[in-house]
């Protein structure tokens, strides 16, 4: 088993959220790194590009304050993992699995990559189940069913937050189906107030504890 590696004085260039270092260390692709500078906390990123002198890391937050000399970088020997388990449900955390509800840690029953795997479609079960959203031009013309995604693209001053967290917070099996379901509400460049919205619909409607 291959252990965490320390690299003092590596970093050649740092240009918004990249860090260009010395290879002096064997790393692969994706691996988890923390930066450390002073004695501020870590700040977690990972390998996004190398070749055999150099390689990239993306800093998964902001590089304010780092400097060449005396960052240091520490190399884990695996990639960054989202511990899941079956308290996920009612549950708010940001994009490496750490929570933002001010709640525990969940206790993991296993450990997944955050960026995911490639899913070979033929293992996938076929979509049957219909998902009544409460928005009629979705029911009736877009319909979802369970296991599907729903992405949505909008511009400025549209309502999509308002009709995502309604979507979220009605989202339900026709009556007489049987089985649950759950939520997987993602939000990509989100400013901490429409985040706060989202969270505070979904507590507010009921649906949090079926949504992580």
């Amino acid at each position: 088993m291959q252990a965490d590696l320390l690299l003092e004085n590596a970093v050649t260039r740092i240009e918004g959220p990249l860090l260009f270092a010395r290879r002096e260390a064997r790393v692969g692709l994706n691996s988890a790194v923390e930066v450390l500078a002073g004695t501020g906390p870590p700040r977690l990123g990972r390998v996004a590009a190398l070749d055999e002198s150099s390689m990239v890391i993306e800093v998964l937050e902001s590089t304010s304050g780092l400097a060449l000399l005396g960052t240091r970088i520490r190399l884990h020997p695996e990639p960054l993992l989202f511990g899941v388990g079956p308290h996920l449900l009612g549950r708010v955390f940001d994009s490496v699995g750490r929570p933002l509800d001010g709640g525990p840690p969940v206790a993991a029953r296993s450990r997944r990559r955050i960026e995911g795997l490639a899913i070979n479609p033929a293992w996938r079960a076929l979509p049957r189940d219909f998902i009544e959203t409460g928005i009629a031009t979705i029911d009736v013309m877009n319909s979802l069913v369970r296991g599907q995604k729903l992405p949505l693209f909008s511009g400025g001053g549209l309502p999509h937050d308002r009709m995502a967290a309604d979507i979220a917070t009605n989202a339900r099996l026709p009556r007489g189906a049987k089985g649950d379901f759950a939520i997987v509400f993602a939000g990509m460049g989100l400013p901490h107030d429409s985040a706060e919205f989202f969270r505070r619909r979904l507590e507010q409607g009921g649906a949090l504890e079926r949504t992580a």
